[in-house]
């Protein structure tokens, strides 16, 4: 559901250029688009919600800001004080320029708490896709759906289909069924990367040794894409994300051809004999 289509600037909902193209084009960025991509799971409909929260509190802020300095120009200028006043101390406004503040601190605290732990936190998934940074592109694993592996690169201009984004599409995309609860686990092979998807609200980065983890649901289908966002060497910005989103009934034939496309050399990995080899 595109619920996002309208951002809240103080109050009022203000449609912003590009918006209502979104669907058009995709899960991708759009010329002048000043709001945010089109949220396509949960944690990012609480994100753009936090987003609109923190819009509203900072334009009452610098709206009353703005009201308090012009009214002391104006009420405190030299022709109506020739003699300025000495006061130094007023008990009720520190009182009042202290706890305000603070209150609206705790406002902004208890959804971003939330938040953050609604990311953080992974609940029962169905499947888990490995994400590994290369420089420069990305390696994906299925290893609950017959531990196929595939690299993904970043197509060149000649080789684009009509209707796909330069410098985002790749020529292997991550597939994963709609509405479905996915494990994502992201590590790297050489330096820092960072797996990222707007239209999901992840953005985590793969460490070299290190296991991370997200979870992501997606409620449309579609193609949505990403980059890596953390700055890995020189080929950085071609190193994009696509995730194609589909029926549960297509993700079970993509799954099928997969495994014999990708089927790895040495045949799929026993899980169970490789935790017999670490302990």
């Amino acid at each position: 559901m595109k619920r996002w289509k309208w951002a809240t600037l103080a109050g009022f909902p203000v449609s912003f250029a590009g918006a209502a193209r979104a669907e058009e084009h995709g899960g991708q960025p759009l010329p002048w688009q000043m709001n945010l991509q089109d949220a396509v799971t949960p944690i990012m409909e609480m994100v753009v919600d936090f987003h609109n929260l923190l819009l509203i509190i900072i334009t009452l802020i610098s709206l009353f800001v703005f009201a308090l300095i012009g009214y002391a120009l104006y009420r405190f200028r030299e022709e109506r004080n020739p003699v300025a006043s000495r006061r130094s101390h007023h008990t009720l406004l520190e009182v009042i320029w202290t706890a305000v503040p603070v209150l609206i601190l705790v406002i902004i605290a208890v959804p971003s708490f939330k938040l953050l732990y609604y990311m953080d936190v992974v609940p029962e998934t169905e499947f888990r896709i490995k994400a590994i940074g290369n420089q420069w592109y990305w390696t994906y694993e299925y290893p609950d759906q017959g531990n196929f592996t595939f690299d993904a690169f970043m197509k060149a201009d000649e080789e684009l289909a009509e209707g796909e984004p330069r410098l985002l599409a790749t020529d292997n995309e991550v597939v994963v069924p709609v509405d479905t609860k996915i494990r994502l686990q992201v590590t790297a092979s050489d330096v820092i990367h960072s797996w990222a998807v707007p239209a999901f609200g992840i953005k985590i980065d793969a460490v070299p040794g290190r296991l991370n983890e997200a979870w992501f649901e997606a409620t449309e289908t579609g193609v949505f894409y990403g980059q890596c966002s953390e700055l890995c060497g020189r080929l950085h910005g071609f190193m994009p994300i696509a995730v194609r989103v589909v029926t549960k009934e297509e993700f079970a034939a993509w799954i099928e051809k997969a495994r014999e496309e990708f089927a790895r050399a040495d045949g799929p990995v026993d899980l169970a004999e490789l935790d017999e080899i670490a302990q």
